[in-house]
């Protein structure tokens, strides 16, 4: 009988006072007993809605049902076999607007905490040792992934278990896009990244590292070393400004440069060879997953920290447990404010921040009320930092000059659903197709781009 507690079963985390001046995992995972319990609220509707709301189509009912049962190691099968990077997924992706989201339980209570016992289930295998990289007998095929963030990551994965040989090219000297750079420690370890991207390469996948498509190779040189298909999941990695005055002055950084210097450089490290300035008073612009981690990694770092959003915290776009953790930890939150010039010394250093209160009016083509400036309501906020988080555009120069690739005015590859694009051979997915996608979403893309490719190849048999 499934256990009807109305509330998710909690999950400990270090207090908020102390977690707010180191970088180590905020969350604390569940025990053995707290997964079961969890597990256990499963209802096992008939037709599973959770399903449906995950992009990667996990069998949810049934990974949960061997948790409840506490058959873990079954849990894991079951669950690697449909995603191929469940300890990440189970800590970052926005289970609330996904899985968790279309869960019955929710209705009169919490939904099941699926992410939560996904974690679980991930982790216990890392550490009993529990392994699945059984893969098809190799079909003699290539095929090439450009990019190791979620989606390029998930796609290889897909691939190399259905038997392909697959090589995955990355620009930066550490496998992970976003997944090492963007996302700090205390959201996602990054040994847990190293340990994915080890069992992928155990599935026979091949990452090169420092290569830069565009630029080492092009894709056309790809498909003349035998590659019979590209996948291009190369990420968002262009940073988007405001365009009013001060933009470059000193001390103002976007989230990319941030969080890429604090999480890949660890220059927030004393013995660092890059160090990161240790502000006294922090502005982020936005209200997204990323103006939070750069908001929270600022304060770790000592500052007071200033979210500074154009519209109310109901339309705040940043995972609700993020500004959940963000408030916490002492952040400030000056919602229906927006920027309008920042002001630097003789040094040319960031002094202030000014501002201008707004109020929202009709809705815009998001669905979201359309926020309006309040005249004659400007302030100035002394500062010494501004960090822009205002969403990011993809970097094109993997497929720049490639024959036959057709883009969108935004510069993004133009493909459908699927992820497949004007070029037979070529398919695009996560950041490289969308821009900023949520990390579930582009290890969506990357699945279903592997479908896509092993239909084509097959269709040239």
């Amino acid at each position: 009988m499934a256990n009807m507690q109305l509330n998710k079963t909690p999950m400990k985390e270090q207090d908020p006072q102390i977690r707010n001046a180191n970088f180590l995992e905020v969350a604390l995972g569940y025990t053995l007993e707290e997964a079961m319990n969890e597990a256990q609220r499963c209802i096992h509707c008939k037709n599973p809605a959770c399903v449906s709301g995950c992009p990667v189509g996990i069998p949810i009912p049934d990974f949960l049902a061997k948790v409840a049962e506490g058959d873990i190691a079954a849990a894991y099968e079951i669950l690697s076999n449909a995603n191929a990077l469940p300890a990440i997924s189970g800590r970052v992706c926005p289970q609330e607007n996904q899985c968790e989201g279309k869960c019955v339980r929710g209705v009169k209570g919490e939904p099941v905490a699926i992410g939560r016992v996904e974690r679980f289930v991930a982790d216990w295998a890392a550490e009993h040792g529990v392994s699945n990289v059984a893969t098809a007998p190799k079909n003699g095929h290539k095929v090439a992934v450009i990019g190791s963030g979620p989606a390029g990551l998930t796609c290889a994965g897909e691939l190399a278990r259905m038997g392909y040989d697959v090589s995955v090219f990355e620009a930066f000297h550490t496998p992970g896009g976003v997944l090492s750079y963007g996302i700090p420690e205390f959201r996602l370890p990054k040994a847990i990244v190293k340990r994915e991207v080890a069992n992928l390469e155990k599935m026979g996948v091949d990452i090169e590292l420092n290569m830069v498509i565009g630029k080492v190779l092009t894709i056309t040189e790809l498909f003349d070393m035998g590659f019979e298909a590209v996948f291009i999941g190369s990420g968002a990695g262009l940073p988007m400004f405001m365009k009013i005055p001060g933009e470059s002055l000193v001390g103002v950084y976007s989230a990319n440069e941030y969080l890429t210097r604090i999480n890949l450089m660890k220059a927030y490290k004393p013995d660092s060879e890059t160090p990161i300035l240790h502000n006294k008073k922090v502005a982020v612009v936005g209200g997204g997953n990323v103006a939070m981690d750069a908001a929270r990694c600022a304060k770790r770092l000592g500052a007071e920290v200033h979210i500074v959003y154009r519209r109310s915290e109901a339309e705040l776009p940043a995972r609700a447990e993020e500004v959940h953790h963000a408030k916490e930890e002492g952040i400030i939150f000056d919602l229906l404010t927006n920027p309008v010039s920042i002001e630097g010394d003789e040094k040319n250093h960031v002094q202030s921040i000014t501002c201008i209160r707004m109020e929202l009016g009709e809705p815009d083509a998001s669905g979201r009320r359309s926020p309006v400036p309040v005249k004659g309501s400007e302030f100035k906020m002394e500062v010494d930092a501004v960090i822009m988080a205002l969403g990011t555009q993809p970097n094109p120069m993997s497929y720049d000059g490639t024959p036959g690739l057709e883009k969108t005015r935004k510069g993004c590859v133009a493909a459908d659903e699927k992820g497949c694009t004007s070029c037979p051979a070529i398919f695009a997915g996560g950041d490289a197709a969308t821009g900023a996608a949520t990390v579930i979403l582009a290890m969506g893309a990357g699945k279903h781009a592997a479908k896509s490719i092993d239909e084509y190849i097959k269709s040239k048999k």
